[in-house]
């Protein structure tokens, strides 16, 4: 925290003068008093500019500090608030640091910090340098050597990075395991935990017939929620092997679910640590998308050994160069699994929802930053997301097999160094002789493309005229064009075969036009196809086309596209006469019409009919109806579900009967998909409050043998002012206490309901003396369940739910500054919105810049108010 936050820049990178070759540390652990003596083995660059030696380190101790087994005087270093210099360093020595840290002060969940009873360290981005003095940078690499000492009976489970070398008991009731990790790291991926934990082992044998011991730790009587995600590690461990040829490189590989944790999961080389909402599963506590998150958030962790660890990030602003390409590969994984079409849709609604928002924002940034103030901040959606479709688009030039085979050469060009984005990029084009000079500008400009197409049609010939075009956004007025691929098909209107096999073309200039013979007759085109790039498409199509290819498209994500272009027109209509001060209308007779279509006849891909019927999420109508008015949004949407419910019902209720739950619950992609599509027409079913169907969601309730149908049930019953809803949530109160996960839907649900008094509501939720109020899990639940999924609360003409969340952000601010900054970005697009919604986020956002934040929210608040 500081009144004049430091700005990094990457023009500015330079590379380290000194290298710790190897690093042995030694820990002597007590919850309130750590003691870590650190012996550096240390070397100086060739091409070093100084013999001083600045090491990073926040909010420690140092008791001693020692060069070649010698005491050095005061003059010889000098402590300050964001680290050390030790002064004149031999080109080779060994440096001793002693220093003490307290990690139950540590509520920031950065570097060690207590988690309930156990201790464990959370150090990417920086950590790392709450531990020990360190040059807290991903391109120092180093072999560690960690010796743990701890009282037995408090820590009886010791863990750190690497193989454990021994293990001893002493007299005195402590004990000491000692690490060796034989890969050189950046000090991000070093790892220790202690605390009294379950284990439970299983092991892998790789295809080289290496036998790899696999071992997850969790709170006692957890243990039976972790098959699921032992399960999906086998199964990442073996899809790396056959699709890339990646084999595991270790003896042992460790995770431990902790429940504070800010983040998803981390990847520390051989011990993860993860947030206990991304291993523990089980029927009766998590739902098909908690199994499905699990699974793939585990493979994700898992993929970052090699893209990641082995090969890692030169400097942060490169933090896409490991977080999009293990984003991508983990997207590969999940559409290996079950349902490659809905997989991708659900990536599709991602980017639309989140990441095209960001790019609207004040927040908006290339995939490669080229600065920031507070570098978690920019652990975001472009990031990870948008640069997952970067390689996704480089993925589909060069074709899967080609580009599998390009990431082999990569990693083994590159292996156990820290690199750049370009040298990615140079490693793709080296391996499959492309060219993607032009493409590069995907990273270097921020901004959602919008394509623009023009179609003409005559004598069998179909003229296209397309245009690109990308906004300004802060610091970046004027940009080049970018290297768009675009996939499309054509369809005979009058038939429900394709036309033309589905093909790829390069748009790469500002206007381009395409031609295409052979037709009979004006063919329907589909464009875009899959999302084949992350841009917004500018493509009028009547209604009747609309409908046309929602039946007939045989490109899932296409169909699915064709079918809430469908909705969107008319919630669009909606919108503007509720802005005007009149009401929603009926739905067309067309739009009607297609969804019946899609009852009768559902695909056979459940899941995808399941998403084709589910409306856009006011996020995305929000976006069509720019400047937002969340108040009118909402009800257009809830309206259109009403008008839906009324019209199809006998649709809805043929749905309910043929897909009933049937059989005892099994996560996999056939089943999965009839309970979504259950679930969708229940929503649907209940949307009127009519009495019968909130009785027929009760029963869906009580007669769950599993929470994803509890839960669909419980969701149904949300909004609706009823003794159902009531008699539904107290027995899930009930029946969930012990489990905080489990309780975390309940909280977000909650604050996710339409009420009268959802600000009193929610205030209430939050001052419940059983809420641990600095647990994130805890805090997100309730927050963002109240901010995103109930509009009408949070965005209230007096401004009332921005005061609420305005105070939370102050208050965890000085407890935790991650999460605060997380939440400020949620007032943060306030451009983007109708007056009076716009004043009263700007106003919270004024009333937080007259605070002393931390450098995390600082940032976010002060972008937002000079945007």
């Amino acid at each position: 925290m500081s009144d004049h936050p430091e700005r990094k820049y990457r023009t500015d990178y330079r590379a380290p003068d000194h290298q710790i070759e190897h690093a042995d540390l030694a820990f002597e652990i007590d919850s309130a008093d750590t003691r870590v003596t650190a012996r550096y083995q240390v070397s100086q660059a060739d091409e070093a500019r100084r013999d001083d030696l600045w090491l990073d380190g926040h909010q420690m101790t140092l008791e001693s500090i020692a060069i070649d087994g010698e005491a050095v005087s005061d003059a010889r270093y000098a402590v300050h608030d964001e680290g050390l210099w030790v002064f004149d360093l031999p080109r080779r020595c060994e440096l001793e640091l002693v220093v003490r840290i307290d990690p139950s002060a540590n509520t920031a969940l950065e570097g060690l910090y207590q988690s309930g009873s156990v201790l464990c360290t959370q150090c990417e981005a920086t950590g790392f340098s709450r531990i020990v003095y360190f040059p807290d940078r991903p391109d120092v690499m180093t072999r560690f050597t960690t010796r743990v000492t701890a009282d037995a009976a408090v820590y009886p489970v010791l863990l750190a990075g690497g193989d454990r070398a021994s293990h001893q008991r002493h007299e005195d009731g402590r004990h000491t395991a000692v690490f060796i990790d034989p890969w050189p790291k950046p000090c991000y991926l070093f790892a220790l935990v202690a605390g009294d934990l379950a284990e439970i082992t299983d092991s892998y044998r790789t295809n080289t017939g290496h036998d790899v011991e696999l071992a997850f730790y969790t709170e006692h009587g957890a243990e039976d929620q972790c098959n699921h995600a032992i399960a999906s590690l086998k199964q990442a461990m073996a899809w790396d092997e056959a699709t890339y040829g990646l084999t595991c490189d270790l003896n042992r590989y460790s995770v431990v679910a902790v429940d504070s944790f800010n983040m998803g999961a981390m990847e520390n080389k051989g011990l993860n640590v993860f947030n206990t909402a991304c291993v523990l599963a089980r029927a009766d506590t998590a739902t098909d998308a908690d199994f499905a998150r699990v699974r793939d958030v585990v493979a994700h962790e898992y993929f970052h050994n090699y893209t990641g660890n082995r090969v890692t990030c030169r400097d942060w602003f490169q933090l896409s160069l490991k977080e999009g390409l293990t984003v991508f590969r983990e997207h590969q994984f999940a559409a290996d699994q079950g349902s490659p079409g809905v997989a991708r849709i659900q990536q599709v609604r991602t980017i639309r929802d989140l990441q095209f928002p960001e790019d609207d924002g004040p927040h908006a940034h290339p995939v490669r930053p080229e600065s920031y103030v507070e570098m978690n901040n920019f652990y975001t959606v472009t990031v990870y997301e948008k640069g997952a479709e970067l390689i996704r688009m480089m993925a589909s030039i060069a074709g899967r097999e080609a580009f599998n085979q390009a990431v082999r050469f990569y990693l083994d060009k590159h292996d156990g160094r820290a690199v750049t984005i370009e040298d990615f990029v140079v490693a793709i084009e080296e391996a499959t002789g492309l060219d993607l000079a032009q493409f590069r500008a995907w990273y270097a400009y921020a901004g959602t493309p919008t394509v623009s197409v023009r179609p003409s049609y005559d004598n069998g010939q179909l003229t296209l005229e397309l245009e690109q075009s990308v906004p300004a956004t802060p610091d970046q007025a004027n940009k080049p064009p970018f290297d768009i691929p675009i996939e499309l098909a054509f369809f005979a209107t009058d038939a429900d075969s394709e036309a033309s096999s589905s093909t790829l073309r390069r748009l790469t200039h500002a206007h381009e036009t395409w031609r295409f013979e052979g037709f009979d007759a004006e063919p329907t085109v589909s464009l875009l196809r899959g999302m084949s790039a992350p841009v917004r498409l500018d493509h009028p199509r009547d209604d009747a086309t609309l409908a046309h290819l929602a039946r007939v498209d045989t490109d899932p994500v296409s169909r699915w596209d064709a079918l809430q272009t469908l909705f969107l027109n008319q919630l669009s209509v909606d919108v503007d006469a509720l802005k005007a001060g009149g009401s929603a209308g009926e739905p067309s007779a067309v739009l009607v019409e297609t969804v019946a279509a899609i009852l009768e006849a559902p695909p056979a891909d459940h899941a995808l009919a399941a998403e084709m019927l589910t409306l856009p999420s006011t996020a995305r109508i929000g976006d069509a109806t720019a400047p937002i008015d969340p108040i009118a949004v909402a009800k257009a949407r809830r309206n259109l579900k009403q008008q839906l419910s009324q019209q199809l019902r006998a649709n809805f209720e043929t749905i309910l009967a043929d897909f009933a739950p049937a059989e005892a619950y099994a996560f996999n992609a056939e089943a999965a998909g009839r309970r979504h599509l259950f679930a969708t027409a229940l929503d649907y079913y209940t949307a009127t409050s009519d009495g019968d169907a909130l009785e027929r969601a009760l029963a869906v309730f009580y007669a769950a043998d599993n929470q994803t149908d509890r839960m669909a049930a419980l969701s149904a019953l949300n909004d609706h002012s009823s003794p159902q809803r009531q008699r539904a949530l107290a027995d899930f109160a009930a029946r969930f206490a012990d489990y905080p996960l489990v309780m975390d839907k309940y909280r977000a649900l909650q604050a996710g309901a339409r009420r009268d008094d959802s600000i009193q509501h929610v205030r209430a939720l939050l001052a419940d003396p059983a809420l641990d109020n600095t647990n994130p899990n805890r805090i997100r639940s309730i927050l963002s369940g109240f901010a995103r999924g109930n509009p009408e609360g949070f965005h209230c003409a007096d401004g009332s739910g921005y005061q609420l969340l305005g105070d939370e952000i102050e208050r965890l601010d000085t407890i935790n500054p991650q999460l605060a900054a997380a939440l400020a970005g949620l007032l943060a697009p306030w451009r983007r919105y109708a007056e009076p919604y716009a004043g009263g986020m700007r106003a919270q956002l004024e009333r937080l810049a007259e605070i002393r934040l931390s450098d995390n929210s600082a940032e976010i608040v002060q972008t937002a108010l000079a945007s």
